[in-house]
């Protein structure tokens, strides 16, 4: 299970890209399979707002891309929508998403309402990316939805070859059949064999054993099997075969993927096609706060709006994340993200100050040197401020192709739209206190205190110059 590798070079002049390829665990120098770097990064279960846990695997997989670009590669990168049910933990196990997403807004778990809560999420989620500074005009953004057929043939195929079984709840894939399971991420089935938990699914024949078609009653999509719906590692390998071929170049995803959900994609592909499925397996580290993993289920998931709320760019959370590598987990406080903004806004105001002329290529170099070391943006970025006194507006603008933030939209906010003696003795008040008691970071009383400015007829925004009040209407 060879590659065909694609022999030509990245843009003159620049070193050589090295990445971190979980498969083998090495740095590896990066050489494409054809002249069309083919990318899949794994992609939200739309049932719910991302938060910034979420949204650096996305940053993440930017970078990469922004750093394939700045190499002179054309690259076509998918990010999957998954958009319906039974798409539960990487162990097939745990409460369904989408159902929980139907229940906690009060919708009746129909496919309809399904499809009504995945769109509005969807949508979510691709605005909030693109304020961290991803372009998804360049992005193919698939719906698992859309790729039933293709899901279903596959399942079928694998059935043909031996590979898939039938239980009373739906067809499961036979991980024995697969001599190399677990690779990724050196899996040790043999040791879940011996100590294995109590599973949910006693018919197993294996604990590994993973659901390919999910059996239900009551919704779902007709099959050769029944009623039902794909699993959810199946519906990843059927959009990558339609959208970017048998073989892809980089795949990513949290470091949380390695174990299960990718080593059951490269089974599912594998076992088809007898080739290697992905060349560089690259998965990103969690973050965490107060050290504890970010999380809905923990009850300490926090939206890109919290940021915004505070008067924070959507930018520095982007600037946040380069500061430290993507390998290396990283643990999430304010004071760490007021940091970050005052440094992105302080690099805006000299990119925006700073004298015209060609770039620097000898610090471009240097620069480049740090990325090419997969990806490090923290080298990356010291680079910049050490040399901060010396480099020109165009020099800026090179290297923020790659980092990716926005130096030239990041200007000074507007002030109050509606000019303070304009407005009532009440509004100023509530303004007033309502500053207090954002210094003191009371933002439960800030809270409060907007709505009353609000339901006066102003709408209120927090800017990092301060708030932005319009009159309603």
């Amino acid at each position: 299970m060879i590659f065909s590798l694609f022999k030509s070079k990245s843009k003159k002049g620049l070193p050589a890209l090295r990445l971190h390829n979980t498969l083998s665990g090495r740095l590896e120098e990066f050489v494409p399979l054809g002249k069309e770097i083919k990318m899949y990064n794994c992609g939200p279960t739309v049932y719910d707002y991302v938060h910034i846990g979420n949204l650096r695997s996305y940053v993440f997989a930017d970078t990469i891309r922004r750093t394939l670009d700045a190499w002179g590669y054309t690259v076509k990168q998918v990010i999957n929508i998954t958009d319906f049910g039974h798409l539960v933990s990487d162990a097939d196990e745990g409460d369904d998403k989408m159902t929980k997403g139907l229940q906690r807004e009060g919708l009746d778990p129909t496919m309809e309402n399904m499809r009504i809560l995945a769109e509005r999420y969807t949508k979510a989620f691709l605005h909030d990316i693109e304020l961290v500074g991803v372009d998804t005009a360049r992005v193919e953004f698939p719906r698992a939805s859309a790729y039933i057929e293709e899901q279903i043939a596959l399942i079928k195929t694998l059935e043909q070859k031996g590979y898939a079984y039938r239980l009373s709840d739906g067809v499961y894939f036979d991980t024995s059949r697969f001599p190399n399971y677990g690779k990724l991420g050196h899996r040790d089935i043999a040791a879940q064999k011996e100590g294995a938990r109590l599973e949910q699914n006693k018919e197993k024949r294996n604990p590994s054993d993973f659901v390919l078609w999910k059996s239900d009653s009551k919704l779902g999509w007709q099959s050769p099997w029944d009623l039902g719906f794909p699993g959810w590692h199946i519906e990843c390998t059927a959009m990558i075969f339609k959208l970017l071929g048998k073989q892809i170049d980089i795949h990513t995803g949290g470091i949380d993927h390695v174990s299960i959900h990718h080593n059951n994609e490269i089974a599912q592909a594998e076992a088809v096609t007898g080739k290697k499925f992905v060349r560089y397996w690259m998965h990103g580290e969690f973050i965490t706060v107060e050290n504890r993993r970010v999380g809905k289920s923990q009850g300490n998931a926090i939206l890109l709006s919290s940021l915004t709320d505070r008067g924070m760019f959507a930018r520095a959370l982007r600037y946040w994340y380069l500061t430290g590598h993507y390998l290396q987990p990283m643990n999430f406080t304010w004071e760490a993200l007021e940091g970050a903004n005052a440094a992105l806004v302080r690099l805006a105001k000299v990119h925006n100050e700073a004298p015209d002329g060609e770039p620097d290529e000898k610090f471009l170099q240097l620069f480049y040197g740090a990325v090419a070391n997969d990806l490090n943006t923290p080298q990356a970025l010291a680079l910049v401020w050490e040399n901060i006194k010396n480099l020109n507006k165009a020099t800026l603008a090179e290297a923020d192709k790659i980092l990716g933030l926005g130096l030239a939209q990041v200007k000074p906010a507007q002030k109050l739209q509606v000019a303070r003696d304009e407005l009532s003795e009440g509004v100023r008040a509530l303004l007033d206190t309502r500053e207090a008691a954002r210094q003191k970071k009371d933002f439960q009383k800030a809270d409060e205190i907007r709505g009353e400015i609000e339901s006066a007829g102003y709408t209120l925004k927090d800017t990092p110059e301060g708030p932005y009040i319009t009159k309603k209407g």
